[in-house]
């Protein structure tokens, strides 16, 4: 994919061109060795900060019957007892801090929908770290000081919109704090205000790609060069339709909350080929999801992480509930990468003896001609059994045949890929419900 029609920026984003030497910051000219060396150090740090700061890992570390110096190598990590959300939600709002609340400079919080809210904070020092492994992320993706930068994830308190904002400002970019919702006008700014970057979930994403060809302006045409998604999963299908649909490189950038926020780890433009972990701040482990045993690179797991330089709220061995495996560096050597997310723990559904993932449905409802990339999965009973009904937005103009045609596609596809029965229906463009944040996929109608 090349981007000569785009003249507008400071710099064009080529995949393949490798980040330049002087934008390097000191943690990515690190090599393999110094970077243990670094992790141990903090790591150490880490532990004895918890420890004595936090009274619920004192309790863990005493139950397990381990000391912050019980750590002589990354490998004693895993001598140390997970964190999970629940112990965040048991120590609501603010029992998890490690530093008194009047060096705390900020607070976020999940959205609470499940249950309670788990906060987290920021003391200046956590702030000033978080821009600085955004920024990094940024530059990652091929962004350079000059580019405009339109942030689409939604402010408040929620870390999307915060954390990419003063990241892009940290990596000298200008920022459009465009923020979510109010999709047409977005649409307008990008065209006025040619940003070269856009930081959005990759189904708002979509949703700002039809509210374009709704008024009539090919998404191609934009100054748009790199799609920076996040926030919830995505797979390479949607990539696809991405970068098809605006000649722009979709990357990915990973982050939660309870870690830090967005800026964990990133894919770079130059290869796509997964998310380099910021492995200075962030320690990852991938671990067996039912025995917690930690697995060895290249086996797929449940990732775990443990922050190095987080001061008000350290986080040790944390249940992310994403799935994914620990792969070697390539664009930055000394990061170990992640695969791209494409499924979590407990976003699984066991649908008569068979796991399915929402990632596999939108795989193939990308892979069919004639419908749109727009689908919602609801679960019901019939006749006592479980029954999945696939929703699929039509694309405009097309004709029953061809939906039917369609619908037996879906299915014939989900049997043979996934090995589960499941009824499809076509339905009227710009019927389903559109994401403005994290998109919810899974409708279940079996309790009600």
């Amino acid at each position: 994919m090349t981007s000569e029609r785009k003249t507008s920026a400071p710099a064009t984003i080529r995949r393949g061109d490798p980040l330049p030497a002087h934008l390097l910051d000191d943690g990515e000219r690190m090599s393999r060795a110094e970077l243990r060396d670094v992790q141990l150090r903090r790591l150490r740090a880490t532990l004895r900060h918890a420890y004595d700061n936090v009274e619920l890992y004192r309790k863990k570390f005493d139950e397990a019957a381990v000391l912050p110096e019980d750590c002589r190598s990354l490998e004693d990590l895993a001598r140390f007892p997970f964190t999970t959300k629940a112990d965040l939600r048991d120590t609501y709002p603010f029992g998890m801090f490690a530093v008194p609340m009047a060096d705390v400079r900020r607070i976020h919080a999940s959205s609470g929908t499940t249950g309670r809210p788990t906060v987290v904070g920021y003391t200046e020092n956590d702030l000033s770290m978080w821009a600085d492994v955004v920024a990094r992320s940024i530059r990652a993706a091929g962004g350079r000081p000059g580019h405009k930068v339109h942030i689409s994830y939604g402010y408040g308190l929620f870390t999307g919109g915060l954390g990419a904002h003063y990241g892009a400002e940290r990596a000298g970019c200008t920022v459009i704090p465009a923020s979510g919702g109010m999709t047409a006008r977005q649409v307008q700014i990008i065209q006025d205000f040619k940003p070269e970057i856009i930081m959005v979930t990759p189904s708002y994403m979509l949703t700002l790609l039809d509210e374009f060809e709704r008024q009539g302006v090919d998404p191609r045409s934009t100054s748009l060069q790199v799609g920076i998604f996040g926030a919830e999963p995505w797979t390479e299908e949607m990539r696809r339709e991405i970068e098809e649909r605006t000649d722009i490189h979709a990357v990915d950038i990973y982050g939660l909350s309870e870690v830090i926020g967005p800026g964990v780890a990133q894919e770079c433009v130059e290869t796509k080929d997964g998310l380099h972990v910021w492995e200075d701040h962030f320690y990852p482990e991938v671990v067996d999801p039912v025995t917690g045993d930690v697995l060895p690179e290249g086996e797929g797991g449940e990732l775990v992480f443990t922050s190095l330089t987080k001061e008000a709220l350290p986080i040790i061995r944390y249940r992310t509930r994403d799935l994914t495996r620990l792969l070697p560096g390539t664009a930055r050597p000394a990061f170990r990468r992640i695969e791209k997310i494409t499924g979590r723990c407990d976003d699984m559904i066991i649908l008569r003896g068979v796991n399915v993932f929402p990632s596999q449905i939108e795989e193939i409802v990308l892979r069919t001609p004639g419908v749109a990339p727009h689908f919602q999965i609801q679960l019901s009973r019939r006749e006592r059994m479980d029954h999945m009904t696939v929703r699929v937005e039509a694309r405009p103009g097309m004709v029953p045949d061809q939906r039917e045609a369609a619908a037996r596609t879906i299915v014939q596809r989900i049997k043979d890929g996934v090995g589960v029965s499941v009824e499809v229906v076509i339905v009227e463009p710009d019927t389903l419900e559109r994401s403005l944040g994290k998109l919810r996929r899974v409708k279940d109608l079996r309790e009600a």
